[in-house]
């Protein structure tokens, strides 16, 4: 899937890391690590496309190739 896929610090500082998908609405996931959080989103954009799907809800199109943005502070 090549979805924007953002990852960046959890902004309550418990270490964590949130993912996100720009163009899937609510598409969220998180993880201990940037790479556990990319994995969970993976999981998740596959769960959000089988529920639009279900429901016949129109999958947005990817507005580019994949793209990992990493924001460490």
């Amino acid at each position: 899937m090549d979805y924007t896929v953002k990852i960046f610090p959890d902004p309550e500082g418990d270490g964590d890391y949130i993912a996100e998908v720009e163009e899937l609405k609510g598409c969220t996931a998180f993880g201990d690590t940037p790479k556990q959080a990319l994995e969970e989103i993976e999981i998740a954009m596959r769960l959000w496309i089988e529920s639009a799907l279900k429901h016949g809800k129109p999958i947005p199109k990817a507005k580019r190739r994949k793209l990992l943005s990493l924001e460490v502070v």
